[in-house]
């Protein structure tokens, strides 16, 4: 069981927070490991139909012609639906929060802009039929110049690939093409520095790749509304999503969330919704649409690639002195949550480290691959990766331990962050003595009384050049648990019991948008 290190957390509760350290039982184990758990696809609905989409073969294409006549005369076909058919078919999930402009189209009309892109939805009695009629729509591509690297597409004469966005990046509040950050002054940093280390950092795209597809299921309602049994992450983003492609008020709908399937961040886009209601609208019967396992590869978005560039001025004695960062992050074909990404990114820089000099630049770019979306701690994920390795060769470069290398350089309260915040309540200094501790990663006794505190415990010059060994290592990594809090400033004894099931959910209730997942722990302290 875990202790709390009263030298560290001395204002913490005398009790020992038992909690900590102790299996918790997760609040739905027992409906998995039964089977009783109810996913949006148990919703069998008498009378259902069955969606499928032709998608696109092409990264890049014009679109000039469609022919559905044989598909709609296809045994089991009840309707095609096109881009045309679609009463706002372009949306973007962060316009909801006037963030970005709608770009994306629910079907593509003139052009695709990556491979699997949708064209035409096929509404059937089932799911064979509606394949087999999605196999006989006749298309005329005309295949168009893509690109598919980032600084390619920054490139003057580069295809065009968004056109909102005509110069292949996000721009921000309409003036800005990309994120910045400035603190101090990076090349006279660079001038003084001892040493001057430049690496190249590259994260490919990171499917989601959950046990349960993307889908939803649409049936018409009382009253002239439809219920919606859906495994979307943020319902009512959803809702809200749906309300304003299909031009509806949004207490048209009665979305109802189940057990997600897995999700990660994977099911926070509208993917499915938008289609099934409208062709439970068109045909008056429930409509089930779920992506297929290719479909999800293609479709579903992932986590986007990025490329960091990273230049850092060092100290002989270990201080970095400057850092400049140039990243580009991929969005794919659409914005999708790639311009919020990078605006976490620019927040995070340039790490828990206090340097006098810093220079930002961070890029939303478009390219004809598969538009891009959260993925547990997006935007932030690959830049810390690419700064940790960055803190391992710059600790090589001047010799010192790289457990050493990062408490000398670690934030301590008082510090000016180069977001021109006072740094408070830090404490990376005694995480990482007691990640040294817990990894019997030895350091030494000045090391291990420096803090986090404004004196610090000791000077950031005074650790001196140590050899580097090789030390065992050992590391163990838990997944998602359940979490909760306390209100109550008494001391804490054992977890509460697990929560009750939800009451019926009612008509109209508080919007929320979801939540994205850390593994944190909340509860009270006393001062």
């Amino acid at each position: 069981m875990l202790e709390l290190r009263k030298d560290i957390f001395a204002d913490e509760r005398d009790d020992n927070l038992k909690e900590i350290g102790k299996g918790t039982q997760r609040q739905d184990m027992l409906g998995h490991v039964t089977g009783t758990s109810t996913y949006f696809d148990d919703h069998k609905l008498q009378g259902m139909l069955h969606l499928k989409v032709l998608r696109s073969p092409h990264a890049h294409a014009r679109l000039r012609r469609i022919d559905t006549m044989e598909a709609e005369r296809s045994p089991g076909v009840r309707r095609i639906i096109r881009g045309a058919d679609v009463p706002v078919n372009l949306n973007t999930l962060l316009s909801l929060i006037n963030f970005g402009k709608d770009d994306e189209p629910s079907l593509a009309v003139d052009k695709v802009r990556y491979k699997g892109e949708p064209i035409v939805a096929v509404v059937a009695d089932s799911p064979r039929e509606a394949y087999e009629a999605i196999a006989k729509v006749r298309v005329d591509y005309e295949p168009l110049p893509a690109v598919f690297d980032v600084e390619d597409a920054l490139k003057s004469g580069a295809p065009v690939v968004n056109e909102t966005y005509p110069r292949n990046t996000f721009v921000y509040h309409d003036v800005y093409d990309h994120q910045k950050l400035r603190f101090g002054d990076v090349e006279r940093g660079f001038a003084e520095a001892d040493h001057v280390l430049e690496q190249r950092y590259q994260m490919s795209p990171i499917e989601h790749a959950p046990t349960e597809t993307n889908g939803s299921i649409a049936a018409p309602d009382t009253n002239g509304r439809y219920v919606v049994y859906t495994s979307t992450q943020a319902l009512f983003f959803s809702l809200d999503t749906c309300a304003k492609i299909l031009d509806v008020p949004s207490n048209t709908f009665h979305f109802i969330g189940g057990t997600v399937g897995g999700g990660f961040g994977g099911k926070v886009d509208t993917l499915t919704e938008p289609l099934a209601i409208l062709g439970a609208m068109l045909t008056g019967r429930p409509v089930r649409y779920q992506l297929g396992r290719e479909e999800e590869m293609q479709f579903g978005s992932p986590r986007g690639a990025e490329r960091i560039y990273i230049k850092d001025g060092v100290m002989r004695d270990g201080r970095i002195v400057a850092r400049k960062i140039r990243a580009y992050f991929d969005s794919g074909a659409y914005t999708r949550l790639s311009s919020y990404a990078v605006v976490k990114c620019v927040a995070h820089l340039p790490g828990p480290y206090t340097i006098p000099n810093v220079h930002g630049d961070v890029y939303c770019v478009f390219t004809n691959r598969t538009p891009a979306t959260a993925m547990r701690g997006f935007g932030v994920t690959a830049m810390d990766f690419a700064l940790e390795c960055q803190m391992d060769k710059l600790a090589h470069l001047v010799g010192i331990d790289p457990m050493e290398f990062r408490i000398l350089n670690a934030y301590r309260d008082g510090d000016m962050k180069a977001h021109r915040r006072e740094a408070k309540n830090t404490a990376l200094i005694e995480c990482v003595q007691v990640a040294a501790e817990k990894a019997k990663w030895p350091l030494r006794e000045e090391v291990k009384r420096m803090s986090s505190r404004k004196d610090g415990g000791g000077s950031r010059a005074a650790i001196s050049p140590t050899p580097l060994e090789p030390v065992p290592q050992r590391a163990a990594v838990s997944q998602q648990r359940t979490t909760y809090d306390r209100a109550s400033p008494a001391p804490i004894h054992e977890p509460p019991p697990p929560a009750p099931p939800p009451p019926p959910r009612p008509q109209a209730p508080p919007s929320s948008h979801g939540a994205t997942r850390f593994s944190s722990v909340f509860g009270t302290r006393r001062r």
